[in-house]
């Protein structure tokens, strides 16, 4: 089957996302293996469209208008482990990897749990929680670069919430992770899905933290600080549970996020001199017109 005969258009957005928002994708496509992955990138390259890799969306703000291009959902869910090596697909869950793993007696990913995210979404934004981080165990990233080959990248520069695939096309379908055996990695792995439920809008629309934290600080302990819990714009409103985080209350649109993200940013640096750095990636309608937000 080819690749045009699988592209659907204009497929709403909102269902692939866990924010709940966006317009629909001028062209969608689902993709379940490596090999269509780069079928699917040759098809890109000589038709020349703009496109858009999602997981489960957690980390993505679509425009209200959608996306002018080709969205393509990334479900790669493939999973090999022996004896602490594992390889797994980009569209697998992040958040079922770390029980999954933790099951096992295998640490390192324990605090994936409830991270409501793909591995692919994962080491993309360089995902962490609990002084850890996506990249502390990963070894290699299978990617499909802009001639549609398949290669393993080692080496790689990662940072806080930050990937070398931030600032370029490459199409990551897979993880190499190389774990630690861990007798207790169950027991901490479910304190921490007990801590997170109990401390975020766990269930609510939303796609986890809008800020990054500065350095030595909270983002969410400084949004409190200024009194912003339960501020709303439109349907948006900041988190009663935690502050750094934005839910989907009652229909919210782009436009009402970036409208909150902005009243958030103005009144934490008047309060506290506190320049706050967005975290989520909101993507414009048009691909020309996007930049890594700061």
């Amino acid at each position: 089957m080819s690749i045009e005969t699988l592209i659907k258009r204009n497929k709403s957005l909102k269902p692939f996302t866990t924010f709940g928002i966006g317009g629909e994708a001028r062209y969608f496509i689902e993709v379940r293996t490596i090999s269509q992955m780069q079928e699917v990138r040759h098809y890109i390259n000589r038709e020349k469209i703009p496109y858009w890799v999602v997981g489960k969306g957690s980390n993505s703000l679509f425009d209200d208008r959608g996306f002018d291009g080709l969205v393509i959902l990334n479900k790669i869910d493939f999973f090999e482990f022996e004896e602490g090596s594992l390889h797994v697909g980009a569209g697998f869950s992040f958040s079922l990897l770390g029980a999954k793993i933790a099951r096992k007696k295998w640490g390192g990913l324990e605090f994936a749990s409830g991270i409501p995210g793909t591995v692919g979404g994962a080491i993309y934004m360089n995902a962490g929680a609990n002084g850890k981080e996506t990249c502390d165990h990963l070894t290699a990233v299978g990617v499909i670069d802009e001639e549609g080959r398949y290669l393993e990248k080692k080496n790689l520069p990662f940072s806080y919430r930050t990937s070398p695939f931030q600032n370029n096309r490459d199409i990551i379908v897979s993880g190499r992770f190389q774990l630690d055996k861990v007798e207790n990695a169950r027991e901490a792995q479910l304190k921490i899905i007990e801590y997170r439920t109990k401390t975020q809008p766990y269930g609510e629309k939303s796609v986890g933290c809008i800020f990054r934290n500065p350095r030595d600080k909270s983002a969410g302990a400084l949004i409190e600080q200024c009194g912003l819990k339960g501020k709303k714009i439109g349907g948006a409103e900041v988190s009663l549970v935690h502050g750094n985080f934005i839910v989907n209350r009652e229909g919210a649109t782009a436009s009402d996020v970036l409208k909150l993200i902005e009243l958030i940013r103005e009144t934490v640096r008047e309060k506290t001199g506190e320049e706050l750095e967005i975290e989520v990636r909101p993507i414009p309608y048009q691909l020309e017109d996007f930049h890594v937000p700061r």
